[in-house]
């Protein structure tokens, strides 16, 4: 029975959340991003939809002798969203990896790049599409290389939803996609609660 199936690309939902901090005025390292409600946010913003199934892709992480420190306090962080979500009612999907690259310039410092979710969305879309177990893709994401895989769901007239940021929506999903949600500011910091103070 085909069904309304929620992917979240979750790196790129993680830089949405933090622009949307920035715009606010919010410093992003007093928000405890691992706890937040993405069940809630969703939940209101998609109460027309029955959805059946929620994914949430992550990228691998791992430790990088450079960066030992930071490389286990994403991982930390990492574990704990996992088991947040899970108890949200998230299927948490490891695709593809995080890899550290040296930025070199007058700042030389690390920064970490995600690499192969958007490749195992799209797969996902497309094989749940071609075995008929949906019948309608809520996509959170706002990277434009889904969008040829949005163009073979509509071929085989799947339903597809953008669901993406208020703040600067992809134009071109908004475009390729059937219907555009889109979270607003507000409900963002609402769902995202601040670090708890160590004593």
């Amino acid at each position: 029975m085909a069904s309304i199936i929620l992917f979240v690309d979750g790196e790129n939902f993680r830089h949405k959340v933090e622009d949307v901090f920035k715009e606010e005025g919010i410093d992003k390292n007093t928000v405890d991003f691992a706890s937040i409600d993405i069940q809630n946010l969703v939940k209101n913003i998609l109460k027309d939809f029955n959805i059946k199934t929620k994914l949430f892709y992550a990228a691998r992480l791992r430790e990088y002798k450079e960066t030992l420190k930071k490389s286990r306090e994403l991982i930390t962080i990492q574990r704990r969203l996992k088991t947040n979500l899970e108890k949200q009612g998230f299927d948490f999907i490891i695709a593809g990896n995080v890899r550290a690259q040296v930025i070199d310039g007058k700042n030389p410092h690390t920064i970490f790049r995600e690499k192969g979710v958007d490749v195992r969305i799209a797969v996902d879309l497309v094989s749940l599409a071609c075995d008929g177990k949906m019948d309608t893709a809520i996509i959170c994401s706002s990277d434009s290389d889904l969008q040829p895989a949005i163009a073979e769901l509509k071929k085989r007239k799947i339903k597809v939803v953008y669901l993406g940021f208020q703040m600067n929506p992809n134009k071109g999903l908004t475009y390729t996609a059937d219907q555009t949600i889109l979270f607003r500011n507000s409900e963002i910091v609402q769902v995202c609660p601040k670090k708890q103070k160590s004593r």
